[in-house]
């Protein structure tokens, strides 16, 4: 049952500032601030006051003034929460956000809960499920193409997406449902050939979606990029490079690396999560040892895979090298960059080295680490790798695993249906199969959802959204 009391909470992240937000809403949301606000003009209560207004007043406690402040004023339904809402702003001292709030609930509201405000926002129809996830995207999202994504679905395009899809499959399952309310008549309302065309249509539209989660789950969390190789190739130095800063240790010493090291940084709009791992080679050391395990690990979970190899280093071990990193069954893509190349000649270097190399999935690039030589193109590879050309030309991109698994299962019973109605299955069986899909599809927007499903969603909110 929806909770139709009064709730309070901060907006603004913690600590001082210039200005804070203060966010009142529920039935009373209006009437308890205005127990402890002093409007300067007084010709009016604010439960007299129109919507969509602002005004200057104070707040005070005990003839005391706590604060100078600005009130806006929302009446339902046409506010972010779909009721009465009053948002307080004041001076970004903690204490003054403190005093305010402490007020609200002395006077009968209560502090609000992680996502609370959205929550009431999806229960009071301002809102899908989707819609509001895409709520905690956006301010969780730290690059351009994270944005992009997270504003798409925050103004529902994936929504309107999966409702096409789910109206088209209403008019069949009505006329199927019809069709066993006069099973004993053998009419059939819904024409085979008809929902054959689209239950194809729409398998070929949720592969779509499903396959747009690869760039949308890394875009959203970050490009994992391994940079491997053996040691001394310049592994750390290449890392400083990308990252504009000193963060790993250059040495002559090899094995200086012996655990990985991971940073952050936003490239072109993209968040790429790059991961400096301890050199490949034989050793006794068992610390090195367990650096060079984690490497192998970090390989496994990486998305793209940077082999930094050495262009003095001899043909046959540039091709082991190759052949080792291309040897784990879960690489995804390759960069080979040959470094060092200051120190010799791209015309000298043996092309037979990078036999292994398939071009047309793998890069192979020149570049010198010490002297910064290509570092804008290896770049510019690793930006092509991403495959940005799919967010610009695709409206909808999947970037939440609820909405991948929701999808999957929607694949899988269209695959069951389409399979039914080619070996002639009894209608009721049929009518199964395209009920799942349209469960599956209702449980993205939230028109089907359980207070499970609710709370692990909102949990992950900050509190005051």
């Amino acid at each position: 049952m929806q909770d139709n009391s009064t709730i309070a909470a901060i907006a603004t992240a913690p600590g001082n500032g210039a200005i804070a937000i203060v966010r009142v809403s529920g039935k009373d949301a209006i009437r308890i601030c205005e127990s402890i606000f002093y409007p300067a003009s007084k010709n009016k209560m604010l439960t007299e006051q129109k919507a969509n207004t602002i005004h200057f007043g104070t707040i005070m406690s005990d003839d005391v003034i706590i604060d100078e402040v600005l009130l806006s004023i929302f009446k339902a339904p046409h506010s972010y929460t779909g009721e009465d809402s009053v948002e307080i702003s004041c001076h970004g001292s903690v204490y003054i956000q403190q005093k305010i709030l402490e007020l609200l609930i002395d006077t009968g509201a209560r502090l609000a809960k992680p996502g609370e405000f959205t929550q009431r926002a999806f229960l009071n129809g301002k809102l899908d499920l989707s819609q509001a996830e895409g709520v905690a995207d956006l301010i969780a999202s730290d690059s351009e193409a994270s944005h992009k994504i997270a504003m798409q679905q925050m103004r529902g395009s994936f929504s309107a997406e999966i409702n096409i899809l789910r109206q088209k499959l209403l008019k069949f399952i009505s006329l199927i449902e019809l069709e066993l309310d006069f099973s004993e008549e053998d009419v059939e309302f819904a024409n085979r050939v008809e929902l054959g065309k689209l239950l194809s249509e729409i398998a070929v539209i949720i592969n779509e979606l499903i396959n747009s989660f690869k760039v949308g789950n890394v875009i959203k969390n970050g490009i994992p990029v391994a940079i491997v190789g053996n040691t001394n190739v310049g592994k750390s130095t290449l890392l400083n490079i990308l990252l504009r800063e000193e963060r790993a240790i250059v040495s002559e010493i090899p094995g200086t690396t012996r655990d990985s090291i991971e940073d952050v940084i936003n490239i072109g709009g993209i968040t790429f999560r790059f991961i400096d791992t301890a050199g490949i080679r034989e050793t006794k050391d068992k610390i090195e040892i367990i650096g060079i395990d984690r490497t192998k690990a970090k390989i496994e979970q990486a998305s793209i895979v940077l082999l930094l190899v050495s262009a003095n280093d001899s043909t046959q071990n540039i091709r082991e090298s190759i052949k080792s990193i291309k040897a784990s069954r879960s690489i995804k893509q390759l960069i080979v960059a040959v470094n060092k190349t200051d120190l010799k000649s791209e015309a000298d270097i043996d092309n037979s080295a990078f036999a292994n190399i398939e071009r047309e999935k793998d890069e192979l690039i020149y570049i010198s680490a010490k002297s910064h030589f290509n570092i804008d193109k290896l770049i510019d590879t690793l930006l092509n790798k991403v495959n940005l050309s799919y967010l610009k030309h695709n409206d909808v991109v999947v970037s939440n695993i609820r909405h991948y698994e929701a999808l999957q299962h929607s694949a899988e019973a269209l695959e069951r249906a389409e399979a039914g109605l080619q070996n002639n299955l009894p209608t009721d069986l049929l009518a199964m199969d395209i009920r799942q899909v349209l469960h599956y599809l209702a449980e993205i927007t939230g028109e089907i959802t359980t207070d499970e499903t609710l709370g692990n969603i909102f949990k992950n909110f900050c509190i005051g959204k």
